[in-house]
């Protein structure tokens, strides 16, 4: 069985968010506390870093250019080279409290944003979207820490995760890509890691980084689990597909809130690692603007 390996000589602070470029054959991530957007072409060993002026949760590659961007205050879009264009909307939660997290697009090509409530006392997070037009929407409340955002390729489930609730959902879409219900797809127990940031395959299967359990996760469209793979660290934080075949696993990892002798003992501790896997990934859409 392959087992997970570096891509390159880096180690982040709190890597998240991998995207899979095709066109450039290249893999985008974010390094939240940072505030850095980085691309790396595996074919050239080229690695590149935007710097932004707040954390960056999240983003999304645009249909037109550049980036959708999740910090802390607010959603904007910003051209290739990072510079802020154009402000979308405030974050509808508590800013101080709340910064914003996972999210991603959907089959339309609308962009999700998830939220984490800082102070972990009550669930005071959120998920919302911005539509093709740029309308923001709340979806999604009743969340201490918005992560595992995933679309089945068929467009009818949306999975998303609660990691410090340690619980993964699923919500039905009807025709046009709106929410239904959720309901609860799988719980987990301290022993077993809490479910972080995800990705679909083309099968259905959802893979789940999970954090503070030294593993990702493959688990059947009925939540059981089929694959897992133990990586060097204890926190990965979440997983996408790439690659020629899409067939390449990448895995982002943490060394946030760890103490120095851990980090001496796993200095792999944020780490992109790579796993090459038997079935293909969906593809992430870019976010399409009307």
């Amino acid at each position: 069985m392959a087992q997970p390996q570096p891509l390159f000589d880096y180690t982040g602070h709190l890597p998240e968010c991998p995207t899979w470029s095709e066109p450039e054959q290249a893999l985008w991530w974010a390094d939240i506390i940072e505030g850095e957007i980085h691309r790396y072409h595996p074919a050239t060993g080229t690695h590149r870093v935007l710097r932004f002026p707040e954390e960056v949760g999240c983003f999304a590659l645009r249909e037109k250019g550049g980036f959708i961007v999740a910090m802390r205050s607010a959603i904007w879009l910003a051209d290739k080279n990072g510079l802020l264009t154009h402000k979308v909307c405030d974050n509808p939660s508590n800013p101080p409290l709340a910064r914003f997290n996972d999210g991603g697009t959907d089959r339309q090509g609308r962009f999700y944003a998830g939220t984490f409530w800082g102070p972990a006392d009550y669930n005071g997070a959120m998920l919302m979207r911005i539509d093709n037009n740029l309308t923001p929407k709340v979806i999604q409340c009743d969340i201490k820490g918005a992560n595992g955002l995933a679309f089945s390729e068929d467009g009818q489930w949306m999975y998303t995760s609660d990691t410090p609730n340690d619980v993964i959902y699923r919500t039905p879409l009807d025709a046009q890509g709106e929410p239904g219900k959720r309901d609860v797809f799988r719980t987990f127990n301290n022993e077993q890691g809490s479910p972080d940031g995800a990705a679909m395959d083309v099968e259905g299967c959802y893979w789940s980084a999970l954090f503070d359990g030294w593993r990702i996760a493959r688990f059947s469209p009925d939540g059981e689990p089929l694959e897992e793979y133990r990586l060097p660290v204890r926190c990965p934080t979440m997983v996408c597909f790439g690659g020629e075949d899409m067939k390449t696993l990448f895995i982002t990892t943490t060394r946030e809130n760890m103490e120095q002798d851990e980090i001496e003992q796993y200095p792999l501790s944020g780490a992109i690692f790579t796993l090459p896997v038997s079935v293909a990934g969906v593809k992430k859409p870019l976010f399409i603007e009307r």
